[in-house]
């Protein structure tokens, strides 16, 4: 799996069923200052932020919800969470990287535990 650098992309969730991938904007924190800043001090989010490296996060700070998919090293979605502000959020194990979205986007992209996702540097 390359390394990304900050910056923006698109984020491709592929569905089950085989048929053609959802598109959705996507900021990339892989600088520790980027992940360190993350969704801080903002009122919504376009798309989702991809946290890379990460296991954990929290939402101290943060002003608004967000949903919180966990993801392997393979990109497979192994949990998605909506966390309120000034929550602290558990490690995941076999985590390495995190997206983070507005509460309740991901519902609506349909990604749940299991799915696929794709990263596209832009």
């Amino acid at each position: 799996m390359a390394r990304w650098r900050d910056g923006h992309g698109s984020l491709l969730i592929h569905p089950g069923d085989g048929g053609a991938p959802l598109t959705v904007p996507l900021e990339i924190a892989a600088s520790y200052r980027a992940r360190t800043r993350g969704l801080l001090g903002r009122d919504e989010v376009e798309g989702a932020l991809l946290l890379s490296p990460a296991g954990s996060v929290h939402t101290f700070g943060m002003r608004i919800p967000v949903d919180v998919a966990y993801l392997d090293r393979r990109l497979t979605v192994i949990a998605v969470r909506t966390m309120p502000p000034g929550r602290l959020g558990l490690p995941r194990l076999r985590s390495r990287h995190v997206l983070e979205a507005s509460a309740g986007a991901m519902a609506g992209w349909g990604l749940r535990a299991g799915a696929r996702v794709t990263v596209e540097p832009g």
